[in-house]
Order: C-alpha cells, then structure tokens, then sequence
C-alpha cells in the first residue's frame, strides 16, 4: 500500500536502492543514523547521519535538524545543522540552509541566503566513510 511504484517489476537490485526514507516533522531521533538509498529529514536528529554505499543521498528540509555530523557522498541541505559535514561527491545549500560546524565537500552549489559558520574546505579524494572515534588529546590545550 505505501510501496512506490517499481520500474523492475518486483525484482530487486543489489546495486542501490531508489527507494525514499522519510523521517517526518516532528519526529525526533536520538543516536546515530545510518542509511543507504535516500534519506529525507523533516525532523530532528540528535546523533550523527551516515551514509551507506556511493549511491546515498541525504535531503534536509528547511523544517529539519541535525545535531551531529554528516558523513554521506551526495547531500541536499536546506535546514539547520550543528556539527561538521563531510560530503564526498555532490553537496547543494539552498538558500535556507545554516550550517554551524566545518564543512568538506567534492563539488558544491550553495544558493544565496546559504550560510556555513565554521571553516570550509574542498576535499581532492574520497574521505573515509566510517565514522571516527573520538580522540581523547585532541581536546587536549597545549601550555
């Protein structure tokens, strides 16, 4: 009933799946989050977002949140995110976008009214997809 319509008559393909994840409005996630095939947020995620597989695409509603870090290759941002973004292929800011962390990217389209608050920088090679664990000296202050 809630089934999309498939163009593969009801076979599946092990290459990626087209198939859409709606986290609606309203809903709120705590923990992290890992996906493959797309994923569209209306709600709020407090934990990091990962993305499975080079055909993972994640879409941030101007009403959605993200709390935590992003790590996918193809990203579509239109809300609100605290932490770092890391996307490996394709990243497009619309203009509603707010981004208060650092952010890595391949290619980028940023509308105007987009805003990143933290360092910006261009990656030449494909970033690791694993998340990593947190460094205990990196919090470290040097005297």
């Amino acid at each position: 009933m809630f089934n999309r319509k498939r163009s593969d008559h009801g076979h599946a393909s092990h290459r990626g799946s087209h198939d859409t994840s709606l986290i609606a409005r309203g809903t709120v996630i705590r923990g992290d989050l890992r996906f493959s095939g797309a994923l569209h947020l209306d709600g709020r995620i407090e934990g990091s977002v990962l993305g499975d597989g080079e055909d993972a695409m994640f879409t941030l509603s101007e009403h959605g949140e993200v709390q935590g870090e992003i790590r996918v290759p193809h990203a579509v941002i239109n809300g609100h995110v605290i932490g770092d973004v890391q996307v490996s292929a394709r990243l497009e800011l619309a203009p509603q976008a707010r981004i208060d962390g650092d952010l890595r990217y391949h290619t980028l389209e940023m509308a105007a009214g987009a805003q990143v608050n933290g360092r910006v920088s261009r990656q030449t090679e494909e970033a690791p997809r694993e998340l990593a664990a947190p460094d205990p000296l990196a919090q470290a202050v040097p005297a």
